[in-house]
């Protein structure tokens, strides 16, 4: 039997919610309707009054999930769409991001948002707003690409005590499978080596590890070994992997699906250049999206992001360098 990318989030949900009295999950239409992606659905079912309904206010939903967290408990906030968690983004930043340094009260909070682009989503359904988040001290900025990670990392950002911007690929939800939840796991501060290789390093992360895997399969035809290193966890980074990579290949393409401009990528590309020069043979690159609003259109989408044909050109022309 296998358990999809969505089912492991609500399975996890479940899990939290069973075995910590303490939390509850709290954002639109979580309860009866189940979740605009249902991701909670049954839950309200399951666990009478703890999946509560929000108004249609993500500030609203957001600072009341801070006072709780202050209070003890340990809430889950879902926002229908990342693009929809901007209202709230001032009770992110400057509250919960900001009130362990300020007051030394915790906050464990956990956001989900569901992120990414998918078919005709369009500009206002499609963001990834990881870097915004990531920029933010006192926020932890997860992006799991994997069934077994999105159960995994979303069980450990519940026990944390600080908040958590948990990125769930809306394109993986219905699109990856797994045989198996798994029984023990890979630390969410820890990056993962998903293909080993030695003739580029490709660094990425979400739904951006699959391109890359199926890039590196089509380079494999031409001879080319490449290495994908898959972050989980953008903030903290974990450059001891991303650096031990680069070591081993000499080249750095890094990946993402968001804009280019301040973004995660640069963000890798900055490191390694400052922290790991000495170990590159030629320029370190990155491929993002195009920096233009996001089109609904699908062929128009389809070019738009990086794919695995697009993600394989860039690297054969670094690898040429």
């Amino acid at each position: 039997m296998s358990v999809t990318y969505l089912e492991a989030i609500r399975l996890a949900q479940a899990r939290v919610l069973a075995e910590d009295p303490r939390v509850f999950i709290y954002g639109q239409d979580v309860g009866a309707f189940g979740g605009a992606f249902k991701a909670t659905k049954n839950l309200a079912e399951q666990f009478p009054g703890r999946v509560i309904d929000a108004p249609i206010s993500e500030d609203a939903i957001v600072g009341a999930a801070i006072g709780a967290a202050i209070e003890g408990l340990r809430p889950i906030v879902e926002i229908q769409f990342a693009d929809f968690s901007m209202p709230g983004f001032n009770q992110i930043v400057n509250q919960a991001a900001t009130l362990y340094w300020r007051t030394g009260v915790p906050c464990p909070l956990v956001i989900r948002l569901p992120s990414g682009g998918t078919s005709g989503g369009g500009p206002f359904h499609s963001q990834c707003l990881e870097a915004l988040y990531a920029h933010m001290p006192g926020l932890l900025v997860m992006a799991p690409g994997t069934v077994e990670d999105v159960y995994s990392m979303l069980i450990e950002a519940v026990a944390l005590d600080d908040p958590v911007i948990f990125c769930e690929h809306k394109l993986l939800y219905y699109h990856l499978k797994a045989d198996r939840l798994p029984e023990a796991a890979l630390p969410a501060g820890k990056a993962r080596i998903a293909r080993p290789g030695r003739d580029m390093t490709l660094v990425t992360y979400s739904a951006m590890v699959h391109e890359a895997l199926a890039a590196a399969e089509e380079l494999a035809a031409e001879g080319y070994q490449i290495e994908v290193v898959d972050l989980r966890v953008l903030k903290p980074l974990d450059t001891d992997t991303v650096m031990a990579s680069v070591a081993r290949t000499g080249r750095l393409l890094a990946v993402g699906e968001a804009w280019p401009w301040g973004g995660v990528t640069a963000e890798i590309v900055a490191r390694v250049a400052a922290e790991g020069l000495h170990l590159l043979d030629a320029p370190p690159q990155r491929i993002n999206a195009k920096d233009t609003p996001i089109p609904y259109h699908p062929n128009l989408w389809a070019a738009h992001r990086p794919t695995a044909r697009s993600i394989a050109a860039a690297a054969r022309r670094a690898l040429q360098t």
